[in-house]
């Protein structure tokens, strides 16, 4: 990683150019697109992919809705090889957050893509904040962050929280917590949200770190305590839950969002055509209510400003990963 940011920086300019150059147009649009994410079905990437893709028709970029295809696993980065290794002709999108593009590279030392060459920004689509919640093994005294963190180091033995994937940002978040406050914390990577989240709820998971959209279901239900958010502000799904940074914990404030991506090589007119028709879907009634009720708030963008914000992610957390010390294996 020593050459990388130099590396990135230099191809910043190149990248863009490539793909904003001037292929002709398609006088119609696809007949089908597939939307390909790393994650299960349930969760808050399934229905960001599945809630736009549902409007995608009838879109210069496309004729029909598109067909998702879920490829759960490593934390979403098969989902980035299968995407990066589909024709560059626009009939296959990845939709993923931005861990996967902005963190992995500092983590994985045998990333079998690189983001910033094997795979183009299109449109961000929806941003997300991320929370804490403790489920039934904890008891209902525990109300705050500083209440878990006093349960957890007094509980070693139970003291452990879920993420939907190692390396992702909820991973760190309790990483970083733990490094913060010196209690340990046990870190159990899933494949996505929701198996955690049932873990958590059965009494076999402690807490879980994860989008808080996941989260807000059954804490509504009561089945489990959602008890921080890490937006800047209070999410407005969830108004009742205070930030980390209300709770003490500034250090801990981010959003991430999820974005959709091209092969690299594929024309700039058909990332143009891609881009209209997510940014006109996101801007639906129905699609912003829906991803509501998953806590997503939809935000699409210029292709310019997705690279812009992936880049400033990666060097975010360049520094935060390297003061965790966590290295992924593969």
């Amino acid at each position: 990683m020593s050459n990388r940011r130099q590396f990135v920086q230099a191809t910043a300019g190149s990248t863009l150019l490539g793909l904003l150059g001037g292929a002709p147009a398609f006088a119609q649009g696809l007949d089908q697109v597939k939307i390909v994410n790393g994650f299960p079905a349930g969760g808050t990437a399934d229905a960001t992919s599945r809630r736009v893709g549902e409007h995608l028709r009838g879109s210069a970029y496309t004729k029909n809705a598109a067909v998702v295809e879920n490829k759960p696993g490593a934390g979403g980065r098969i989902a980035c090889e299968v995407v990066k290794s589909a024709p560059p002709d626009g009939s296959t999108l990845l939709l993923t957050p931005y861990s996967c593009t902005s963190v992995y590279p500092h983590i994985y030392t045998k990333l079998a893509y690189d983001p910033f060459t094997d795979l183009m920004p299109v449109s961000i689509a929806a941003v997300m904040h991320h929370g804490l919640a403790v489920g039934p093994m904890v008891p209902a005294t525990v109300r705050s962050v500083k209440d878990y963190v006093a349960w957890a180091k007094a509980n070693p033995e139970k003291a452990s929280y879920g993420s939907p994937a190692a390396g992702s940002l909820p991973h760190f978040l309790g990483a970083l917590l733990s490094a913060y406050t010196s209690v340990p914390l046990t870190h159990v990577p899933y494949r996505g949200s929701v198996p955690g989240v049932a873990d958590m709820i059965g009494g076999q998971l402690a807490s879980m770190f994860t989008p808080s959209g996941d989260f807000l279901a059954n804490h509504k239900a009561g089945k489990i305590r959602l008890i921080a958010t890490s937006g800047p502000s209070r999410s407005p799904f969830s108004p009742e839950v205070p930030t980390f940074a209300e709770q003490g914990f500034p250090d801990l404030t981010t959003e991430e969002w999820f974005g959709f991506y091209a092969p690299a090589k594929t024309p700039g007119s058909i990332i143009d055509n891609a881009n209209a028709a997510i940014n006109a879907a996101l801007k639906n009634p129905t699609v912003i209510s829906s991803l509501g009720t998953f806590g997503l708030v939809a935000a699409g963008s210029s292709v310019r400003e997705m690279d812009k914000s992936q880049r400033d992610a990666y060097f975010r957390w360049g520094p935060l990963v390297k003061h965790i010390g966590f290295t992924g294996l593969s």
